[in-house]
């Protein structure tokens, strides 16, 4: 297939080319941050040059991980969030339906699930989040233009027939959490592996299942999260106490995390489902808690990557070219970064 891969250059587009032109497609890679893979500097939210690609390549399928995210809040515009997330998405769409595109995958996040009272713990049990979960009531901008996105592909497909996938993905960013800094970025994405994190080699996999699967399924929204051991009777015992549930699932879990002086979640307020991802898109992610406490028993690598200085292509290319009103003080409305972190966002 001849594939448009927006957000090309950062964490996920970096992982995701590679399995892509491995297996014989066509990749070209958007951006406005250079990278291996990126074969056009450039914004989604420029339409000119998004009618152009296409006109060009006449694409059969559409890859869109490329967006404004929650830690740009600080640094653009309510506008450059409409611009990039809304206005660039529809772009997309109506350039793929009007050259005739088979199929269009959407990463999304799981983000924009978390209302301000799920985000504050509120409440006697973990919220157990699947698709089901209704009204949506995202918190910031970057939750809210991230959902109207996802509405656009669905009225794409309903009206115009455009088979669409959505992955809302959790957090699968390399970097440290700047908001959680009491324990160790490994210990805490080991502990997110148990109710709200992939690894990127997983999120990679998952999109390449999806484009293949698009035709057949038409429409679908799927949160994508390594597979949780617990169960939805376990919620209200995860909020009081997560180290008895995880004991009961993994008995030496306490003892591994000891021995490199980690830390399990004293309480656990959320958990992602990911089962219809497993039942309808037939992808489950291969990297678990389970894993993380087979390389502690090992003394392998840790399964899930870390870097305390990753810092993303397209912040680097945002500071870097001011002249091309790339500054942080004058943020430009086709910015994208790429997926990072519960889904892109890594502050939820």
């Amino acid at each position: 297939m001849k594939i448009l891969l927006t957000g090309s250059s950062g964490w996920l587009g970096r992982h995701l080319a590679p399995l892509l032109i491995a297996r014989g497609d066509v990749v070209t890679g958007l951006d406005i941050a250079p990278g291996v893979h990126t074969q056009t500097i450039g914004s989604v939210a420029d339409r000119a040059l998004v009618d152009r690609l296409f006109d060009a390549h006449l694409f059969d399928a559409v890859v869109h991980a490329g967006a404004l995210h929650k830690p740009d809040i600080a640094r653009y515009p309510t506008q450059a969030f409409v611009d990039v997330n809304v206005t660039g998405t529809l772009a997309l769409l109506e350039a793929a339906v009007r050259t005739g595109a088979s199929r269009f995958v959407f990463t999304s996040t799981t983000s924009l699930m978390i209302s301000t009272a799920i985000r504050a713990g509120r409440g006697d049990a973990a919220a157990w989040l699947d698709e089901s979960l209704s009204p949506l009531v995202p918190r910031n901008i970057y939750g809210v233009t991230k959902l109207a996105a996802e509405q656009l592909c669905r009225l794409f497909h309903d009206e115009r027939g455009l088979p669409v996938l959505v992955l809302r993905t959790g957090r699968f960013f390399p970097e440290d959490d700047d908001t959680h800094q009491i324990l160790s970025g490994e210990n805490m994405k080991a502990n997110e592996l148990l109710h709200r994190r992939l690894t990127v080699e997983d999120a990679a996999a998952a999109h390449v299942v999806a484009l293949d699967r698009a035709p057949d399924i038409g429409f679908g929204t799927y949160i994508l999260s390594a597979p949780t051991p617990f169960a939805r009777a376990d919620a209200a015992e995860l909020k009081r106490d997560a180290p008895a549930v995880i004991a009961r699932v993994y008995p030496d879990a306490a003892a591994l995390y000891a021995q490199v002086g980690w830390t399990l979640p004293a309480a656990i307020d959320r958990v992602y489902d990911a089962g219809l991802a497993e039942r309808e898109l037939g992808f489950r992610c291969a990297t678990d808690f389970g894993a993380m406490l087979a390389a502690l028993r090992s003394g392998a690598a840790l399964p899930v990557a870390h870097d305390s200085s990753y810092v993303s292509p397209a912040s680097l290319s945002t500071s870097a070219h001011p002249e091309e009103g790339l500054s942080p003080s004058t943020p430009p409305a086709g910015s994208l970064r790429i997926n990072s972190a519960e889904g892109p966002s890594r502050r939820t």
